[in-house]
């Protein structure tokens, strides 16, 4: 650990929901020289990643790459397709949700909040209810979130899509999949998806600094038909400059060398086999929260993440407290819980480039902490999640 913190043997776990280890083969690949952003071989280079990208959102419509966070895509989906003051439904579903709301307060949306309790993800049939209640379809966007980091809650994005199109609704579908991208199926060809907005720290296995708007045509026609004022954030302006392996500023070369490499890799491994293992990973963590006779904070079984799991502690125990002793005793960062989960849940990350082994060390470390926090629980979670994993 960097500071004054005295050196501890071994590596750290870095167990958050991400950002998530970056693998040695992505090191290395950003560990090159800065290159001519204007010359042949980046040209080279911004292809083959802007047409590779396209295979992990699972379409064939364009990508645009900005080098900022997934704040910054959240801020280019909006403006790329409304003006001030239009209607926009968003649902509740955690943290995250909540913030990409405030984003669109500021700048000037009419949100339509749909209240949830943090527990569920997108209820389809509610927004079917407020659609159709839309009698002269002033909503111009349906924005929710895949997989809400906060809470390890997934959403059904194909149900969603389908609530809209039974409302004979012209609302375009927006989808943040900043903690799904690459961990968590996710088809946003065939889900009717317009906008998907990704992040380069997570499934991707990369440091933060890339993010993501997967445009399909008929935000591509809202964008072109006006609308908010934009210049960084402007769509017309990358996709016209990437046609010839261009950046309209300055790109993030090196972060793109990584970018090149980590597609490399899920297409060696197969994106299926992705989904199977954090799907797999994620079962063996569930059945040692069982185990030890916690609570996930997704209450349906079928919405549980499987990127992350955020766990509850039993009244009257800070889990933030427990962190830090996870953290002093064992070298390992957990995820704290944010908003109205903060000091209640912690979070725990399997996304990524991750594997059995990883997990068997951060579980370890989870039920070693719960006993050195004194944190009432049941023995033998770390055991319920290796019988798992050895007989699937």
């Amino acid at each position: 650990m960097a500071g004054n913190q005295p050196y501890q043997a071994g590596r750290h776990f870095l167990q958050i929901p991400g950002p998530t280890n970056v693998p040695d083969r992505i090191l290395r690949a950003m560990d090159g020289p800065t290159m001519d952003h204007r010359g042949p071989a980046f040209e080279s280079l911004a292809l083959r990643v802007l047409d590779g990208i396209k295979g992990v959102f699972q379409t064939k419509a364009p990508v645009v790459i900005y080098p900022a966070s997934g704040t910054g895509a959240w801020e280019a989906a909006l403006v790329n397709t409304l003006a001030p003051g239009d209607r926009v439904l968003m649902v509740e579903t955690g943290q995250f949700a909540t913030l990409w709301r405030a984003l669109a307060d500021r700048l000037g949306l009419d949100v339509v909040f749909l209240p949830g309790d943090w527990h569920h993800g997108v209820d389809a049939a509610q927004v079917a209810a407020a659609l159709d209640d839309d009698k002269d379809q002033t909503i111009k966007a349906v924005c929710c979130v895949h997989n809400e980091t906060s809470t390890g809650v997934t959403s059904d994005i194909a149900a969603v899509r389908r609530a809209i199109d039974d409302a004979g609704h012209p609302a375009l579908l927006m989808v943040d999949t900043i903690s799904s991208l690459a961990s968590i199926d996710y088809r946003h060809d065939e889900w009717g998806v317009d906008v998907t907005i990704g992040g380069s720290q997570k499934g991707l296995m990369l440091p933060p600094g890339l993010s993501f708007n997967a445009v399909g045509e008929k935000a591509l026609a809202a964008h072109e038909a006006g609308g908010m004022t934009r210049s960084y954030w402007d769509w017309s302006a990358m996709l016209g400059t990437n046609k010839g392996g261009a950046f309209p500023y300055t790109p993030a070369t090196n972060l793109l060398y990584g970018l090149d490499e980590a597609v490399r890799m899920l297409n060696e491994e197969g994106l299926q086999t992705v989904f199977q293992r954090h799907a797999r990973l994620a079962e063996a963590t569930r059945r040692a929260v069982a185990a030890w006779g916690l609570e996930t904070v997704a209450r349906v079984e079928s919405e549980r993440s499987n990127s992350l799991t955020a766990v509850l502690l039993p009244e009257g125990h800070d889990a933030d407290a427990f962190r830090g002793v996870v953290l002093q005793r064992f070298n390992m960062s957990l995820g704290n819980g944010l908003g109205r989960l903060a000091g209640k849940a912690f979070r725990i990350g399997h996304l990524g480039d991750f594997n059995e082994l990883m997990l068997a060390g951060t579980l370890c470390g989870v039920e070693m902490g719960l006993a050195a926090a004194n944190v009432p629980h049941e023995r033998g979670g770390v055991q319920a999640a290796l019988d798992f994993l050895s007989e699937t």
